[in-house]
């Protein structure tokens, strides 16, 4: 099967779809940091932090594009300059024309992501988001169409988008009526003459789309449509994402001391270190985790009954309050607890680009480090 070239445009959509830019944080900063949409990419470096080291490396393997974590552009820019590190990666990739895309708080939320990914490797299993579920911000879109371009309009707008229910796609209900209709003298009716009343068999298409994607999932479907007037419904739902959030809480498959639980952490994780709250013999069954900074979902740790949550950037008072509470925690450090995002994103990426035969290549970055050294 032969492959064909990937646009900048076209992988910011692939990623969006793995790790959809509105469940990002409002603060946070996600997707296109420095690039040109039409760019042609043939391979991609991905990394947890998009460094002078990562365009050095983009620059020796001839990646266009930098995969990135944590955004490079956290905050408006008030000057552009080399005097400072991110002024320095911007002059370099812009001058190497490599791009810059960030997967940041929408990875750690998304279904998929990177919170389930650290779960799974500390071999969490019946997982359910910390976060307290919200409005997922979908709509219903009901189309009626004729029978000869049922199918037509259908792919319009599962190819854009549509019909996503967690790990399910394609998803849609269709019925069958009849539908009237009468267009005036200035009409072109695609069934019927113009004046007289019509009735024909139609289709009512259903299906369900995110808020994001709402004008271009219509755009399509009014493309691939034959009505000269298209009539559709376009319903807000109250949908919950139940499967979407920051935090993972779940289950090991069986009890083991805290002392055990941490060897464990040190082992998949790869650390020479850890910091623990708690009594080595406490016994842990029910773990949740935050890659990266959350302790701000401790309470809601406590909530789901957890006897353990796995983290990083644990301050003082917050330990003194999980040992109050007879919560162990373990600080398995920043780095380590997101870096694993590297890994399982290019997997990821590796089979949509084989899906939509596009010829990229991913690569793993393998140079970075953590800055914190346990001395």
């Amino acid at each position: 099967m032969k492959q064909k070239a990937a646009h900048l445009a076209d992988i910011i959509g692939l990623l969006n779809q793995l790790c959809p830019p509105d469940l990002a944080e409002d603060w946070d900063n996600v997707g296109l940091q420095v690039g040109d949409p039409t760019a042609e990419i043939s391979k991609v470096l991905v990394c947890l932090d998009a460094e002078e080291v990562a365009v050095e490396e983009a620059l020796r393997l001839g990646a266009q594009l930098i995969i990135s974590h944590h955004p490079l552009i956290f905050r408006p820019l008030k000057r552009l300059t080399p005097a400072d590190m991110t002024g320095r990666v911007l002059f370099q990739a812009i001058k190497e024309n490599i791009s810059i895309v960030s997967a940041h708080t929408n990875l750690d939320r998304a279904a998929d992501g990177l919170n389930d990914w650290l779960a799974q490797r500390l071999g969490v299993t019946d997982m359910v988001p910390l976060e307290a579920p919200e409005s997922g911000h979908f709509y219903k879109l009901v189309v009626y169409v004729p029978p000869s371009h049922e199918l037509v309009v259908r792919q319009a707008a599962f190819a854009a988008g549509a019909g996503q229910i967690g790990a399910y796609d394609h998803c849609s209900f269709n019925s069958r009526g009849s539908g009237t209709f009468r267009g005036n003298q200035d009409s072109q009716p695609f069934i019927g003459t113009p004046g007289e009343l019509e009735t024909t068999e139609e289709v009512r298409f259903e299906t369900i789309l995110p808020l994001p994607l709402v004008d271009k999932v219509i755009s399509r479907v009014l493309k691939a449509h034959p009505y000269e007037e298209v009539a559709y419904d376009l319903i807000p739902l109250e949908n919950k994402r139940l499967d979407v959030g920051l935090g993972r809480v779940g289950q090991l498959e069986q009890t083991v001391s805290l002392q055990q639980f941490a060897e464990l952490v040190k082992m998949k994780l790869q650390l020479p270190a850890l910091k623990l709250v708690g009594e080595l013999q406490q016994q842990i069954k029910r773990v949740a985790v935050c890659g990266g900074t959350g302790m701000s979902l401790f309470s809601a740790a406590v909530s789901h009954g957890a006897d353990c949550l796995v983290t990083a950037d644990i301050k003082f008072h917050e330990a003194q309050r999980a040992r109050a509470e007879g919560v162990a925690l373990i600080d398995a450090g920043h780095f380590a607890t997101e870096q694993i995002m590297v890994e399982e994103l290019s997997k990821r990426l590796r089979k949509a680009f084989s899906e939509k035969q596009f010829n990229v290549e991913v690569i793993e970055m393998t140079a970075e480090n953590d800055p914190l050294v346990v001395f």
